[in-house]
């Protein structure tokens, strides 16, 4: 069932989905030989079922996939998203281009001024209307979702200044200064996808800053919430299963427990 709207419709009808699903899955082989990781069974769905039920609540109907590995896996599964009260749409990708490459990879199955991008591997728990709300209040040219973890050795970190903007992309260091982490949800303008160099690998974290950087009215906000902070890290309990050689189906166990989990039937995304 789909929530009510705290954006206009004109809003949510000017914003595309894009769902980064190119990846090969190698962590977690041999299960990902035969499939991707985003339709690797989880909670009785492939895993990217939720992720399009969230979106879909949300408000936004039009989502571009952007495939590679497996990609008619995706096709043959979720079709023309008819079925699913979605417009899905797919983009395949040749060759590697990285995480911004591939978002300029789908600009042409594109057809709103607002593009919330998604990873296809990663499920948060937060209001997905809040961090396109905050994209439209503070008329920035990006948007980063971050969330806080206890311990963020483990991951690249993000620091912001006291408004938001973001100062920096870190690797992983052994003495992060924020305990903030991309969380992998974006949105973008189109005119910011748009201006990427077609065909050339690229982060998203270059993306972001030279946007930052380049544009004389340009505004780097950020929305990070605690409350994805348990959802956010079944993904990645997902990984440490499959890397002691336990059963997936675990995973169920955890899904099931979240009040928000999206364990709604097909017919029913």
């Amino acid at each position: 069932m789909t929530a009510p709207n705290r954006l206009s419709q004109d809003v949510l009808d000017a914003t595309d989905a894009v769902v980064l699903v190119g990846g090969k899955g190698t962590r977690l082989r041999p299960l990902t030989l035969s499939a991707p990781k985003p339709m690797l069974p989880t909670a009785g769905l492939p895993f990217l079922t939720h992720l399009l039920s969230r979106i879909k609540d949300a408000g936004i109907k039009h989502i571009v996939l952007g495939t590679s590995y497996k990609a008619e896996v995706f096709s043959d599964y979720f079709g023309d998203g008819s079925e699913f009260g979605l417009e899905i749409e797919y983009v395949v990708e040749e060759q590697p281009l990285d995480t911004g490459g591939g978002i300029r990879n789908v600009l042409p199955k594109l057809r709103g001024d607002n593009i919330m991008v998604f990873n296809g591997d990663v499920l948060g728990g937060t209001e997905l209307q809040d961090i396109l709300a905050t994209f439209v209040t503070k008329q920035a040219d990006v948007v980063l979702h971050l969330v806080r973890v206890a311990d963020p050795r483990a991951f690249g970190c993000v620091p912001t200044d006291d408004d938001g903007r973001v100062q920096a992309f870190l690797e992983k260091t052994p003495n992060p200064p924020t305990d903030q982490i991309n969380a992998g949800c974006y949105v973008f303008r189109r005119e910011i996808i748009e201006s990427i160099p077609a065909g050339v690998p690229v982060s998203v974290a270059t993306i972001s800053l030279v946007s930052f950087h380049s544009f004389t009215s340009g505004h780097l906000s950020v929305l990070f919430c605690n409350r994805i902070k348990c959802i956010q890290r079944d993904m990645f309990v997902i990984n440490l299963y499959v890397d002691n050689k336990r059963c997936l189906l675990i995973v169920k166990k955890i899904f099931l427990k979240r009040k928000r989990a999206c364990t709604h039937p097909v017919s029913h995304i």
